[in-house]
């Protein structure tokens, strides 16, 4: 065996060591950011270092700064773990070192990224006829998916947005729920709307928008309404299909932020609250969330593949294989990208129809016994557990975040906080494929110990 693959084997040693290890280890970091800071600070080496002394000196310098969040008992945010053909497959994708731009450069890669691509189309209840784009997560996820509504909405008002920008552009109206993701309104900025474009459609009690409130607020004629799958605090739905059925009557473009939350659709217990998901234009979801794939990996679909590819796409001379065919890479904000496709095909490949709808059905299930064991400590439970979300209050918002900061020090399990509805709160989220009743309850038991200490 050469260098090299003496190397690449003690690398493997290294993260099996980590994975078989993670279970048992403190949840959060050990190490402060400071100590870190001074493991991998210093000069710049000037003479090179053996590859086999930089790899021991990387896991030295690392390791107590590592959170768990692959392990079984990490819930501070919508975080899955990294399932094991899934890790496997990353692997190998690092060590092939695709540039999965099109066909031409990366043959497997995309074969493997247009597999996938149908499968998880067909696992979410989207059409087969949408396009997929392979992103980074749902930042990329959302941006793509109004960059499509961004051309289609002005195309209808006879404007060519790639070609003149906004500046003397029709305006188009843009309505979201108050209770919208972040990353909606950022993405609004990238794309040159800016933040004030945006009309907040107000929310029910469990933070899906009122779909009174939207058939008030949204004009006649070409409009883009973002809706969301899986509220970040509630786990809560829009009323999906009454709003798109509203919005197309009006002439405009929805877009649905699945990050999570479109996963309900892979099960056929959750798969109503979902329902007429399909009657969307454009859709955003992760694939290093609920599906347990290693970060990065999100996907932008759309329901008209021109129009996803108009918007985001280019060309150049010297791109071998440019051409009247959408290259992978068209359906993305990136030329050269790594090929995710390969950990998302393993995933499926690994999980099957019935094992992602199992997945599902177990986070939400243990998500119910979070809440049913905190409830039966005395800790008040704020919203309904719809999904695989949880909101725990343990009185004023001073004692709760003593208590979280109290879980975060203790290393048992990671819980993070989150404001809702003007209060502070924990917020716990069950995502992770390793996860058991016995996490919970170990879980639930030193989260009453720290609280009865804070």
């Amino acid at each position: 065996m050469n260098e090299s693959g003496h190397l690449l084997r003690r690398a493997a040693e290294h993260a099996i060591s980590y994975r078989e290890s993670v279970a048992d280890a403190a949840v959060g970091a050990t190490e402060t950011a400071a100590a870190l800071a001074t493991a991998f600070g210093g000069p710049l080496p000037v003479r090179p270092t053996d590859p086999a002394a930089v790899l021991e000196e990387l896991v030295a310098a690392a390791r107590g700064g590592l959170v768990a969040t692959t392990g079984p008992r990490f819930f501070g945010f919508v975080v899955g773990g990294a399932l094991p053909a899934a890790t496997a497959a990353e692997m190998l994708a690092a060590a092939w070192d695709q540039n999965a731009f099109n066909g031409v450069l990366a043959p497997a890669a995309i074969a493997a990224e247009t597999a996938a691509g149908g499968w998880l189309k067909e696992l979410l209840g989207l059409p087969a006829s949408a396009s997929t784009g392979f992103v980074t997560g749902g930042q990329e996820a959302n941006t793509v998916g109004l960059a499509a509504a961004r051309h289609h909405v002005l195309e209808q008002l006879g404007w060519d947005v790639e070609r003149h920008g906004l500046a003397g552009a029709p305006r188009v109206p843009i309505l979201a729920g108050v209770e919208r993701h972040a990353t909606i309104d950022r993405s609004l900025r990238l794309l040159g709307f800016g933040t004030e474009a945006l009309l907040a459609v107000p929310a029910g009690p469990d933070g899906a928008i009122d779909i009174g409130d939207l058939r008030r607020l949204l004009p006649d004629g070409p409009a883009i309404v973002c809706l969301q799958a899986g509220n970040v605090n509630t786990g809560a739905c829009d009323d999906l299909r009454a709003a798109c059925e509203l919005v197309h009557e009006r002439g405009g473009w929805v877009h649905v932020d699945g990050a999570f939350g479109l996963w309900a659709a892979a099960s056929p217990a959750t798969r109503h609250l979902v329902d007429g998901i399909e009657l969307a234009d454009s859709w955003a979801c992760d694939g290093h969330k609920w599906l347990n794939v290693p970060y990065d990996s999100g996907f932008a679909f759309c329901s008209r593949p021109q129009v996803h590819a108009a918007a985001v796409s280019y060309t150049a001379s010297y791109l071998v294989g440019s051409g009247t065919t959408a290259a992978a890479a068209d359906f993305t904000l990136e030329s050269s990208r790594r090929a995710r496709g390969f950990a998302v095909w393993a995933a499926l490949r690994e999980l099957g129809r019935d094992g992602v709808a199992e997945l599902i059905e177990r986070c939400c299930r243990l998500a119910r016994r979070f809440a049913e064991g905190l409830d039966a400590a005395g800790f008040e439970v704020v919203n309904d557990v719809v999904l695989n979300q949880v909101l725990v209050g343990f009185g004023d918002d001073a004692r709760t975040e003593r208590v979280i900061e109290a879980i975060q020090r203790d290393g048992t399990c990671w819980m993070g906080a989150t404001t809702w509805r003007g209060r502070r709160l924990m917020r716990i989220s069950v995502s992770g494929a390793a996860t058991t009743e016995s996490d919970v309850d170990l879980s639930v038991d030193a989260i009453r110990r720290l609280a009865a200490a804070a």
